[in-house]
């Protein structure tokens, strides 16, 4: 199932929850029931995968044209980022492989949806695109085996690990946060695939466009550290929480190493696609 967050146009401050079906969404928010009303309240009632087990025959279906897609999961506990995942990134770079997963942070608050578009601050320059496939956590993890991680993943979507270069390198200690926490720098969706329709992850093809030329064309084969792997090292020394995000990587065609380097800017749109997966398309404007 493809499970979505949106709005209403006369409601628009309040987020909905339910998944695709054709042409539609299916909508399981209710203003007499105790159902829960976000995707993040969904997983944490431990409710989502019978959800997806038992369809509704006849549901009410709302026509796409009719709502707001936002982000399909917010207000999660943390997003977590793993650097230097791809063998072609490392070759591009011209950095070694590493031995172990080199993890980082984002800010929950980076998150946004296929509705909005990721804002550039006027001291930012640099500012490139990262496509990545984002794990959706679906349980409480805590020391969780590899052979095991995948009881524990709900399911999957296309991110974007948007990081400012100069703010990433020098203007913060080479400490990644600032340069990766910037607001809007998480553009996520724009639904997460549950894990029983995703299938095998670990040969889906990856394409990143800006403005309709390719920069990125990668395959999550080339993941370094895979995502058992992941789950294990994290939850070694963390607990991951449902809705919890793992950013596993991005292949090669950084811009900040092309010559001469491209960057973003206003104006700009970015498609994101990964095989199976989904495409995310996201436009870029001034803050």
């Amino acid at each position: 199932m493809k499970f979505v967050q949106f709005i209403l146009g006369d409601c628009p401050n309040e987020i909905r929850v339910g998944y695709l079906r054709g042409l539609g969404v299916v909508d399981l928010s209710c203003t007499d029931c105790a159902m829960p009303r976000t995707m993040l309240e969904l997983l944490q009632a431990d409710i989502a995968h019978k959800i997806s087990q038992v369809q509704v025959n006849n549901p009410r279906v709302i026509p796409l044209n009719r709502v707001i897609l936002i982000a399909p999961i917010t207000g999660v506990d943390k997003i977590l980022g793993v650097a230097y995942n791809y063998s072609d990134q490392c070759q591009e770079l011209g950095v070694e492989e590493s031995r172990i997963p080199c993890v980082f942070s984002k800010f929950p608050s980076t998150i946004i949806g296929p509705n909005q578009a990721v804002r550039i601050r006027p001291v930012c320059e640099q500012v490139g695109w990262q496509l990545d496939l984002a794990v959706v956590m679906g349980k409480k993890a805590c020391s969780v085996k590899a052979d095991n991680a995948h009881k524990y993943i709900f399911g999957y979507t296309v991110a974007q690990d948007i990081t400012e270069k100069e703010w990433l390198l020098n203007q913060n200690g080479t400490q990644y946060l600032l340069g990766k926490s910037q607001d809007t720098f998480c553009p996520l969706g724009p639904y997460i695939m549950t894990s029983d329709e995703a299938g095998q992850v670990e040969n889906l093809a990856m394409v990143c466009s800006v403005n309709g030329e390719v920069k990125q064309r990668g395959n999550t084969s080339q993941m370094i550290h895979k995502i058992p792997a992941l789950i294990e090292r994290i939850t070694t020394v963390m607990t991951l929480y449902p809705g919890d995000i793992i950013l596993t990587g991005t292949p090669a065609g950084l811009g900040g190493v092309r010559d001469p380097p491209e960057f973003l800017k206003p104006g700009d749109v970015i498609r994101s696609e990964i095989e199976n997966i989904g495409v995310l398309t996201t436009k870029v404007a001034e803050f």
